[in-house]
């Protein structure tokens, strides 16, 4: 898919903008790219231009909203098909993203890429072929590139996803100069592609699959028997579980993950808000 280098807007950047210019400035300076880089806007009345292109001034802008341009207007950065996947602004210029409302990453005390580097940490990726099972937005990925990751096999079932990566200047680019040919990235179901993949070809692995309600097979004896067909011994794995349902119910995920785990030759501990396993 082809990237989007366009701007992002949200309802904060819209507004300074349009403050900027009805104060009479004939330049802006902030980040239209959700953080990553600073650079100068030219305003005039009837638009403004940024990297070399003319955009109008937007309409009203939602708020939670990242919005991009699609060639006619600025528009939200989600879809729908059965289901609305949005590309949502946090207080740490990161992204995160939802799926029918419900948020897939945390956000609430740090940034989602911070969050990553802690998980990531854990399995230390430096010089290792990894696999990455659910691969989401890709901050997994980013911060295993940055940690020196020899290869990273990266799974994404959900093509709506895979185009948020497209528009977030968060997510790697496996094409990028800096990611080195180092980060592989497929479209697939991974609980059905982890059969294909050899004996023993991993030295670690990091797992983020949905909450256990949407994606059970994620969660199954069966899939952790391949994680650990497919990890070399003394291979680590991260599983992000969570605590679902535990107010509610009871139940405890994480404790359920972890004696899956040990069944299928791991030692396994909690860590951070998951597991963190090591194959025997």
């Amino acid at each position: 898919m082809t990237r989007y280098s366009g701007p992002l807007l949200t309802r904060g950047t819209g507004a300074a903008l349009l403050a900027a210019r009805d104060g009479g400035a004939s330049t802006w300076s902030g980040s239209l790219d959700l953080g990553r880089s600073t650079g100068e806007v030219q305003l005039s009345a009837g638009d403004w231009e940024y990297r070399g292109m003319r955009y109008p001034w937007p309409g009203k802008l939602k708020d939670r909203t990242i919005h991009w341009w699609d060639g006619e207007e600025f528009i939200a950065v989600s879809r729908y098909a059965g289901k609305l996947i949005k590309l949502v602004p946090t207080e740490w210029d990161v992204p995160t993203f939802e799926i029918d409302g419900i948020k897939m990453l945390p956000s609430a005390k740090e940034s989602p890429l911070d969050d990553a580097r802690r998980k990531v940490a854990l399995i230390q990726p430096a010089g290792k072929t990894v696999l990455d099972t659910c691969g989401g937005l890709g901050y997994f990925a980013a911060c295993s590139l940055d940690a020196g990751v020899a290869r990273m096999q990266s799974f994404e079932k959900n093509e709506d996803v895979l185009w948020l990566r497209t528009v977030n200047p968060w997510s790697p680019d496996p094409d990028a100069a800096e990611s080195g040919g180092r980060l592989q990235l497929t479209h697939g179901d991974v609980s059905i592609a982890i059969a294909q993949l050899p004996d023993a070809s991993f030295d670690a692995a990091l797992h983020d699959p949905p909450r256990f309600g949407i994606a059970g097979e994620l969660y199954s004896q069966v899939f952790y028997n391949e994680l650990a067909r497919v990890l070399r011994r003394g291979g680590r794995l991260f599983h992000y579980t969570g605590s679902p349902n535990k107010l509610t119910s009871g139940r405890d995920v994480p404790r359920e993950v972890q004696k899956r785990l040990e069944k299928a030759g791991f030692k396994a501990e909690l860590a951070l808000d998951g597991v963190l396993a090591t194959k025997r």
